[in-house]
């Protein structure tokens, strides 16, 4: 497969580790955060507080230009935040989705896959309509997010090897 255009980033760009260790610890952060949120509640703050350090932390070492990494951290902390409300509210983590296409570099052809995280959320939500079932909700709108990411590295693969269309 060929290699993601983030981890095409000329040398400046990435001063310290390779683009494939950053990116990975970067998901875990980020996504290790979100749950962090989630499962957190009046009783454990701190357990809120280091979800949103871990969230931010993934961010900030994602293999990107700076202004993506702080425009995708901008953009999906509140709505980890907004995860305390409960599967209702997981049609937001669209958002971070968004930040992971920005920060990964993909094209705009990519962008509609953000759909699929929509539906998902919307699908999840009725299966699971009280904050009881956060977790198995959070797990499965997981997945859909994974599966939307790959769609979309398989869209920017795709228009990276078509001739007279090296950028979109």
């Amino acid at each position: 497969m060929t290699p993601s255009p983030s981890s095409a980033l000329p040398t400046p760009a990435l001063r310290w580790g390779t683009a494939g260790a950053r990116a990975a610890w970067g998901a875990i952060l980020i996504v290790s955060g979100a749950v962090a949120i989630a499962g957190s509640n009046t009783y454990v703050l701190l357990l809120l507080l280091g979800g949103v350090l871990a969230h931010l932390a993934g961010w900030a070492i994602m293999p990107a230009d700076g202004w993506r990494r702080v425009t995708a951290a901008v953009i999906s902390t509140p709505a980890a935040l907004l995860l305390l409300t409960g599967p209702q509210f997981l049609g937001i983590l669209v958002l971070p989705s968004l930040g992971w296409l920005l920060v990964r570099h993909r094209p705009a052809r990519s962008y509609p896959t953000l759909v699929f995280v929509l539906a998902g959320a919307v699908i999840v939500a009725r299966l699971f309509p009280d904050y009881s079932g956060m977790l198995p909700a959070l797990g499965i709108e997981f997945l859909v997010i994974i599966a939307s990411a790959w769609v979309a590295r398989v869209l920017a693969a795709h228009v990276a090897r078509r001739p007279g269309r090296a950028s979109e």
